[in-house]
């Protein structure tokens, strides 16, 4: 009798933990599915076609390394390629600067902070499109509130800003500085988590203002940096929806940016085989540098506890 009540008794244990086990699978399915449906299988695809001639039309025709041959001797695909490391090594530090010093601005402690930390942070909120179209306008050579503003101020004639191979860049540049917020307000959160003490042990040994900054402030917020530098590198060298509103690649591929490419092969020209090999080197080339990234982080980030 003692049996069979324990085996009574074990059945209930046994039947909750499956009813436990098939709630968390089925809280997990929509999730899952999603994943296989539009990153897993896609993914999967891609690498595929990589190695196809495909117009979405015709069934794929498997070509080998020919896409990639194909890219290695197209003067087009390393202009683009140029443009985008271009852009990459002249915006990731201006970001990473800018945002360090306006997240050090917004730690001051002054009268309705909340409202202006709320102020900078709305521009990384707002629709790409929405903010292209308005840059458009500031950066119109006739009668862009840029140049009016050059003029009236400086007696300064601006430059067509959008139209000229030689400014191009400069106005892609401005425009996504425009939008820190989302650096900003990491690097707000680091620095607002830096103990009060170590300043005071600092002054106490009479350290000014810049070497605070660099041998407390810039050590303790070292992994943050790190992470905004990766962040910054990923998201610049996959540009593209900010780039395609201002110019879409001009003028004269000045501003043709590596993703613009790949769009066009794709939808422009249905050489999606093509565009797929494409995905896949600036694929590697991001891990590349991630890697790279990571591996000398090492020798300048500091983590607490010594790890």
């Amino acid at each position: 009798m003692a049996a069979v009540g324990a085996g009574g008794a074990e059945r209930p244990r046994l039947s909750l933990r499956w009813r436990e086990a098939i709630n968390f699978y089925l809280f997990l399915a929509p999730w899952i599915l999603g994943f296989l449906a539009f990153t897993a299988i896609p993914i999967v695809a891609s690498l595929f076609l990589g190695f196809t001639k495909y117009n979405a039309i015709s069934p794929p025709d498997f070509v080998g390394l020919k896409n990639f041959r194909f890219l290695y001797d197209d003067q087009i695909f390393w202009k683009s390629l140029r443009v985008t490391l271009t852009y990459t090594v002249v915006f990731v530090p201006l970001q990473l600067v800018s945002s360090l010093l306006l997240a050090m601005l917004l730690n001051l402690r002054v009268p309705s902070m909340r409202t202006i930390r709320t102020i900078y942070y709305l521009p990384s909120i707002l629709p790409t499109v929405v903010t292209g179209l308005v840059w458009i306008w500031l950066f119109n050579a006739d009668f862009g509130l840029i140049n009016f503003f050059l003029y009236k101020a400086f007696e300064i004639r601006g430059p067509n800003w959008l139209g000229s191979e030689r400014w191009v860049m400069s106005a892609v540049i401005i425009s996504g500085l425009w939008a820190l917020g989302g650096g900003v307000i990491i690097f707000l959160a680091a620095l607002q988590n830096v103990p009060g003490e170590f300043y005071e042990a600092a002054e106490l040994d009479g350290a000014n203002i810049l070497h605070r900054f660099w041998h407390v402030t810039v050590p303790m917020i070292s992994p943050v940096i790190l992470y905004n530098l990766m962040i910054a590198m990923i998201l610049s060298l996959q540009v593209f929806t900010r780039i395609y509103v201002l110019t879409q690649g001009g003028p004269n591929y000045a501003s043709y940016f590596y993703n613009l490419y790949v769009y066009d092969n794709a939808f422009s020209y249905l050489k999606l085989g093509l565009a797929s090999a494409q995905a896949w080197i600036l694929f590697v080339l991001i891990l590349l540098l991630t890697v790279l990234a990571l591996r000398t982080s090492g020798r300048w980030v500091h983590y607490s506890g010594g790890v």
